[in-house]
């Protein structure tokens, strides 16, 4: 067992009989998996029968830190929750920062398997080692920070760190997600997955940091990775203090910031009302996670309005979207209200919002109507109805009931030609980034394991004009299949397993990614890994990802867009005329099975599989 950076222990929790067990990290585990999301992606593979439902118990509900978490790395306070989703049936993988992973580590666990379903409400009190289960009777309903605020109390020490779900996860919505402070594991319903567990929440406190190896080694690859942070351009004179918002104004210009339910890319100027410079006004504090200088986390409040005196710890880039341009709202008041309200009931903002911008062009269009939508006004623009709708989702009242299965399973039920303005991929929404002008991040959203996902194989090279591994044309598709795994595997390894902040990749280190992993990693737990290995995880761990959905029935027809990316061109902006064809995406898809050792299906190669080592039988 290595000697440091891990803490060497899983813990296994049995709701159904409230018995829990430890077991120790396989040394196999981390040769081959590193952490985080390597780590629960292949618990589940393993562990998770064959078509089981989502919301059965038998599925698996997995947290997943890594090595440098709790380490002393910077930005390394990240976690992986990972089971079926019930929103699109595939790997559901979403992260969380904050200070819950840490906490989590320094309570004694590299990753917590949580199985069964107990028979009345519950929430599990961790503490070195220690397994509490109690009551969460009097917490059902409650909303996020309430819940988190009376276990604090409950349990007698303020220092505990919880995660938890709200009414939305208790009501198994599938766009449910689970909320740690005011942070969120969103997105792929994982909250309905908690709920289905009748688990409330997971309070941990822990006060064992591991330790590190190779002090000396460490202390060099840290000072090597903190300065490449001070050196970039953006890190710290822009990002730390605007946040993601900050990319409004960069998509903005590049025509491919998504409005109307992606029908007005372009076309409308959603910038001095969403923009870098609109929510700089409303910022009054900034947060940090466990370790972190950087403190992109900016925290907003509305003084004055209809909306005065709602805060949230945003929004970020993709809720300005998902709560603001993709609805035709660019009054920002009204996205940080729906903001907070999305946090305290445990519901996704992006799958949310998407789901109501969608609803908003059936209403316009005349498929819903008033008597559809229990008298709501849902055109594009109007805020007034945002609050109300989010609410009817989260206690699934009405149509809200309908739209909180998400944008897919409701143009199924809506009908009436509804799929046409179904904006998602795999049943997964899609992120705020309209890929008609922007070709390897579309091809991300097309192939990612979890759906339309821009944090899986995010391309910075045509979002940021950073050219590494080398430059690129966003708008050709020629090299996008080759680009699109690098970015996968890249992304895969050193953010969601080792696990470090996404943004630190593609602002301070994408040229060194593999090597600043390896070296960090080497130095804490004192593996010998190199960068060749490093990358080489990030690529086993997407092909069993693929592996998994492939059993629950995906093929290569599920490696789409939605009909409107495919057949609209871009109207107006400096991506006018852009779409991504049938014939293109064909094109992508055929480089991509390519490079990645697949068939023309989409299937991994019994040749690949064997080299990476992943047994199939």
């Amino acid at each position: 067992m290595y000697s440091g950076g891990y803490a060497g222990k899983i813990l296994r929790i049995n709701l159904s009989n409230q018995t829990s067990s430890e077991e120790t990290v396989p040394d196999e585990l981390v040769k081959n998996y590193l952490g985080g999301a390597g780590f629960a992606i292949k618990c589940l593979y393993d562990e998770v029968k064959p078509k089981t439902p989502p919301l059965d118990e038998g599925n698996k509900l997995i947290f997943a830190v890594g090595p440098l978490t709790a380490s002393g790395a910077a930005c390394a306070s990240r976690m992986s929750v990972v089971a079926k989703s019930p929103l699109t049936g595939a790997v559901g993988m979403a992260l969380s920062g904050g200070q819950f992973p840490a906490e989590m580590k320094m309570a004694g666990y590299d990753m917590m398997i949580i199985d069964g379903k107990s028979e009345k409400p519950t929430y599990l009190a961790i503490k070195d080692g220690k397994v509490r289960f109690r009551s969460a009777e009097k917490l059902c309903g409650m909303l996020t920070t309430d819940t988190q605020l009376i276990i604090k109390d409950e349990l007698g020490d303020q220092n505990y760190r919880i995660a938890c779900i709200g009414p939305a996860g208790e009501k198994l919505g599938p766009m449910a997600c689970i909320v740690n402070e005011r942070r969120a594991a969103g997105r792929k319903g994982l909250g309905a997955v908690m709920g289905s567990k009748n688990l409330k929440a997971i309070a941990v406190r822990g006060s064992h940091r591991p330790g590190v190896v190779d002090a000396e080694k460490f202390k060099k690859a840290r000072q090597a990775m903190n300065q490449a942070m001070k050196d970039s351009p953006v890190l710290y004179p822009q990002f730390s203090k605007s946040g993601t918002p900050m990319v409004v104004d960069a998509t903005s210009g590049m025509g491919i910031y998504p409005i109307n339910n992606w029908s007005a890319t372009g076309e409308i100027d959603m910038v001095r009302g969403l923009g870098d410079a609109a929510q700089a006004r409303m910022i009054v504090h900034k947060a940090h996670c466990h370790d972190c200088p950087v403190g992109c986390s900016q925290i907003k409040l509305v003084t004055e309005g209809p909306y005065a005196g709602y805060m949230s710890e945003g929004p970020e880039y993709e809720t300005t979207y998902s709560l603001g341009s993709t609805l035709g709202i660019d009054y920002l008041p009204a996205v940080i209200a729906a903001d907070r309200m999305c946090d305290e009931y445990g519901l996704d903002t992006m799958s949310a919002g998407v789901v109501i911008g969608f609803a908003m062009e059936l209403y316009e269009k005349g498929i819903l109507t008033k008597k559809d939508t229990d008298g709501l006004e849902l055109k594009f623009g109007n805020h007034n109805i945002l609050l109300e709708m989010l609410r009817r989702i989260t206690y699934r009242e009405g149509l809200g009931d309908i739209l909180a299965q998400g944008t897919k399973k409701a143009a199924g039920i809506i009908g009436k030609g509804s799929e046409a303005y179904a904006m998602h991929v795999k049943g997964l929404e899609l992120p705020a980034y309209d890929v008609r002008g922007a070709k390897a991040h579309g091809l991300n959203y097309a192939t990612a394991y979890t759906g339309a996902d821009h944090n899986r194989g995010y391309a910075f090279q045509e979002i940021f004009d950073i050219p590494v591994p080398e430059q690129v044309d966003r708008m050709v598709v020629e090299g996008k299949g080759r680009l699109t795994k690098w970015n996968q595997d890249i992304r895969c390894v050193t953010c969601d397993c080792a696990p470090m902040c996404a943004f630190l990749l593609d602002m301070a280190v994408p040229g060194i990614a593999c090597q600043n992993t390896a070296d960090l990693v080497n130095a804490v737990a004192g593996t010998d890994f190199t960068p060749e290995e490093i990358e080489k995880i990030g690529e086993r761990i997407n092909n069993i990802a693929r592996l998994f959905n492939i059993r629950e029935g995906f093929t290569r027809k599920d490696d789409t867009f939605p009909k409107r990316l495919m057949t609209e061109a871009i109207k107006e902006g400096a991506s006018k005329g852009q779409l991504i064809s049938q014939k293109d995406l064909d094109t992508m898809l055929d480089e991509y099975y390519s490079v990645r050792g697949w068939d023309k299906d989409g299937n991994p190669s019994a040749a690949k599989l064997k080299e990476l080592g992943i047994k199939t039988g």
